[in-house]
């Protein structure tokens, strides 16, 4: 029992580990609560698209001296008009168009970096650097997360109902082209807390897993919200623990503990598990 509290207590000695768990928990609640959205609306590859299309905004940003998150609002929701237009335009399907734009602003992205004479690191940038997370990162992250969560509650009933059926929300009386670009500032802006702790390439797992794991435990979104916190916030903190006890990215650690959680799910969910569904499917074909 003593290990075990010393296991925990240990990091919590070094302040740098203190900030990084405080962040990462932060990090995975707001991540985990706009990932239910996002997987009732189907968004996993819109997510992928505007989390890798904000990089030359955080570039540009960090450049001028701005915050990070007016840059990546602005090339997310960019990144987002533009598959509109091409998709508008041509004939080309939109799982196509996403593919091109996101990889097209990802590259620009990584051409800024290589042009412009900065301390900015490619890798904290790709894959975070919550260890090294500076106070004023950690201000911009919690201003993004309460705007975050605060919108989310205020507009919850409209968003999950735009989410559910766009169609139905339409013929209510309600904007779904304004909760349509809600959704994905918040989408733009939390990429941006993300990336502090993950990386750009692998903030798109943390706005999507904790949704798709609670989406097979429980059918009322409710339920689903907490659980998926509840994932969000346990594996953020204990792969940042784990991290620190193998020396290993702290990002990846939180990602891979999430996608174990989501594995768990899909063999053991009580209704729509892998086990439920093969013993459901035995008893049926049983002779009567």
């Amino acid at each position: 029992m003593m290990d075990l509290i010393q296991w925990f207590v240990a990091p919590l000695q070094h302040e740098f580990m203190v900030k990084a768990i405080l962040v990462s928990a932060l990090v995975g609640l707001v991540c985990s609560a706009l990932s239910c959205y996002m997987t009732l609306k189907g968004w996993a590859l819109m997510g992928d698209a505007v989390s890798h299309a904000v990089m030359p905004g955080v570039v540009i940003a960090y450049v001028l001296n701005i915050p990070l998150a007016v840059g990546a609002f602005v090339f997310g929701v960019g990144s987002v008009m533009a598959i509109g237009f091409i998709k508008a335009k041509t004939r080309v399907k939109e799982d196509t168009v996403i593919g091109l734009v996101f990889t097209g602003f990802f590259a620009f992205g990584l051409v800024l970096i290589s042009k412009v004479r900065s301390s900015i690191d490619l890798t904290h940038i790709l894959f975070g650097n919550v260890l090294g997370i500076s106070d004023a990162d950690i201000i911009q992250t919690v201003i993004i997360s309460v705007v975050t969560i605060v919108t989310l509650a205020i507009l919850r009933k409209d968003l999950v109902l735009f989410c559910f059926d766009s169609t139905h929300a339409r013929s209510i009386g309600l904007n779904i082209t304004f909760l349509y670009y809600v959704l994905l500032s918040l989408l733009s802006l939390t990429a941006v807390a993300g990336l502090q702790t993950v990386g750009i390439i692998l903030v798109v797992a943390m706005l999507v897993t904790p949704g798709a794991t609670a989406y097979l435990l429980s059918d009322n979104f409710d339920h689903m919200t907490l659980i998926a916190i509840a994932t969000g916030v346990f594996s953020s903190v204990m792969g940042t623990y784990i991290s620190y006890y193998i020396d290993a990215s702290t990002g990846g650690c939180i990602v891979v503990l999430q996608t174990l959680m989501f594995v768990l799910a899909m063999i053991f969910a009580p209704k729509h598990g892998l086990l439920v569904r093969a013993r459901n499917s035995g008893a049926m074909n049983e002779p009567r």
